[in-house]
């Protein structure tokens, strides 16, 4: 049986709008911790810790290749970039 995935909403606040950024808020990052076991942290675009600078790397790089093998638009993932401080 396929596991099913968390349900986030962006009217129930645990989401933002492709317009802010979005990422998921804390809200939606706890729910998502709860629901899986995760440890989802907040963003980091403007990393102080060597830990920080090398997590903004990877995302900065995983993202772009999300955004590179679209088949679509990608909006979400370009906003994540941008709320990241990507170049």
């Amino acid at each position: 049986m396929p596991k099913k995935g968390v349900s986030l909403s962006i009217g129930r606040g645990e989401k933002l709008p492709v317009s802010k950024g979005a990422g998921l808020t804390a809200k939606g990052r706890a729910k998502y911790n709860r629901a899986t076991g995760s440890k989802l942290r907040a963003p980091a675009p403007n990393p102080k810790t060597k830990a920080d600078k090398g997590r903004k790397a990877s995302f900065c790089a995983r993202m772009r290749g999300v955004v590179r093998n679209a088949k679509g638009p990608a909006t979400r993932a370009k906003a994540s970039l941008r709320r990241w401080n990507c170049r």
